[in-house]
């Protein structure tokens, strides 16, 4: 039976005191103090002085308890920490060489004053740890992810929980890694991965919310230099070798946009489904393509759907017959359905993008279907239908890159589209060449 781990909680850390400085100010000294309590931690660890080594390293870390500095400089300072945090690590590993037990140096970083230190060097350890075998990955990691929660502030948690994805990153249960079989199996690795995701999200969303509301702007910028970091645990999700389609449709996609969903902001909702789209496969969004259209209809009104389906379906064009098949499956009609469907609460530019996007998946994966080509045509003829001739510049524009796709696909076959019964009807909707040109 697996013997327990034995941690301190983690305690929530002193609130840093915010200078009356600028960034700039700020990361220099920052800078200067990280590598000058460097030097006397790599002294000490040579010495194998190991509290004092522990002792400059969490002063070290220190530095990034500041509220001073914004996610770019706060960054450089993240990187210099962890730079330098190898050393520790390299350390501990030499110690684990020795027979030293993780355990006991799992439990004695822990006497660390403040939270934030003492979860950076957890997590040191805890990588080595993990490494040792001495207790199962499952085991090690969850109490990582959950001791994370001790810092609750959004720039530092996130950070953390970076790093938390860093040191974990190859030492997860993955399907035919080392730490699988008594260290865990795929479905631990996937919920500990979206364990931390959903705990950066959270973060994440908060951001917006700290300080007063006229620096709001600058709360949304600064969010927006963030997000890569908060994607990250969903690239490292598509990269576990055990997350198959059938574990995909099983265990992952259900839980993955509940916690999306459940951000209620659009613009974390926006990027973290166009990071879905784009890191699996196509044939995963095939086969659960009624599950992730649903959870589309019940993004936050902030949320730019449009361009989420539009991400869609241009990844859907790559889709290829299966084995033994002579055309892909029907994923059109249950994607134009929806975009038909919420069409009449978008405005005219991002309806017709959907019905360009669709034209596009029609000729490239279905090229034998006509009736798909004109359900696309017709979709942007019935939206412009109240409004008669286009004037908007970039409506006409659109208007036009649709009308001259299936002509280039047919290398100019005029023949061809003007069999298309709806193609002509969508010419109608363009003002005289003149009025185009002088608009």
């Amino acid at each position: 039976r697996q013997k327990a781990i034995v941690v301190r909680g983690a305690g929530v850390g002193r609130r840093s005191v915010c200078h009356a400085m600028s960034a700039a100010e700020a990361l220099a000294p920052a800078k200067q103090a990280i590598k000058q309590q460097a030097f006397y931690m790599k002294k000490a660890l040579d010495q194998r002085h190991l509290r004092t080594a522990l002792h400059h390293a969490a002063t070290m870390i220190g530095e990034l308890r500041t509220s001073a500095l914004g996610p770019k400089a706060y960054y450089e300072v993240y990187i210099d920490v962890t730079t330098e945090l190898r050393h520790l690590e390299e350390f501990f590993e030499a110690e684990h060489e020795r027979g030293r037990p993780m355990v006991e140096l799992y439990e004695l970083v822990q006497h660390a004053g403040n939270v934030l230190p003492r979860l950076y060097l957890l997590l040191a350890v805890g990588r080595v740890f993990l490494q040792s075998k001495e207790a199962a990955a499952k085991v090690v990691l969850e109490d990582l992810v959950e001791h994370c929660k001790g810092v609750q502030q959004p720039l530092r948690g996130l950070f953390l929980r970076n790093y938390l994805l860093q040191c974990t990153r190859e030492r997860l249960p993955d399907t035919g890694s080392d730490y699988e079989g008594e260290g865990g199996t795929v479905s631990d690795a996937i919920k500990i991965v979206l364990a931390n995701f959903g705990e950066m999200a959270k973060l994440w969303v908060r951001m917006q919310h700290q300080g007063p509301a006229a620096n709001k702007e600058q709360r949304e910028k600064e969010r927006a230099e963030l997000k890569v970091v908060v994607g990250g645990n969903l690239h490292r999700l598509a990269s576990l070798e055990g997350v198959t389609l059938q574990v995909y449709t099983a265990e992952v996609v259900q839980p993955l946009l509940e916690l999306i969903v459940s951000c209620k902001d659009g613009l974390a909702q926006e990027y973290l489904l166009e990071c879905v789209c784009q890191v699996f496969p196509v044939a995963y969004h095939t086969a659960t393509l009624p599950t992730l259209l649903r959870f589309l209809s019940w993004l936050s009104a902030a949320a730019d759907e449009s361009a989420i389906l539009s991400l869609l379906i241009s990844r859907l064009c790559a889709l290829e017959p299966a084995d033994g098949e002579t055309e892909a499956r029907d994923v059109f009609t249950p994607v134009a359905d929806h975009v038909e469907r919420r069409c009449a609460s978008l405005r005219l530019l991002p309806s017709l993008a959907l019905a360009l996007a669709l034209a596009r998946l029609a000729l490239e994966a279905y090229e034998a279907h006509t009736e798909y080509l004109e359900r696309a045509l017709s979709l942007a003829s019935t939206r412009l239908e109240s409004l008669g001739v286009v004037t908007e510049k970039r409506a006409v524009a659109v208007v036009q890159d649709l009308l001259s796709l299936p002509l280039k696909r047919k290398g100019g076959d005029v023949l061809y589209v003007l069999e298309l019964t709806e193609w002509p009807r969508l010419v109608s909707r363009l003002p005289p060449p003149e009025e185009r040109r002088g608009g």
